[in-house]
């Protein structure tokens, strides 16, 4: 029997703006995009809800998700890992 190979998942790095759930936290993540007529640089940002197993995130962390199956009404991403504790 063959194995399945994972394909590809996207993963986003973002600033965690509420943990106040229970094992989920919502993330922020911003962007830069080139206006396609004026050609100035426009924040973008879109805010995900993330399955945080552990409950460890704080308010402030950024923090690095990956996509996943449905979880909820809401939820398809999960926490990999935090890359900066809020200070």
């Amino acid at each position: 029997m063959e194995q399945l190979v994972r394909q590809f998942r996207k993963e986003r790095v973002g600033k965690v703006t509420s943990n106040k759930m229970e094992k989920s936290i919502s993330v922020m993540v911003e962007r830069k995009i080139k206006h396609p007529l004026y050609g100035k640089y426009v924040k973008k940002s879109n805010s995900f809800m993330a399955h945080d197993e552990k409950n460890e995130c704080q308010i402030g962390d950024i923090v690095k998700i990956m996509e996943t199956r449905p979880l909820s009404k809401n939820k398809r991403w999960r926490l990999i890992e935090i890359l900066e504790k809020a200070k």
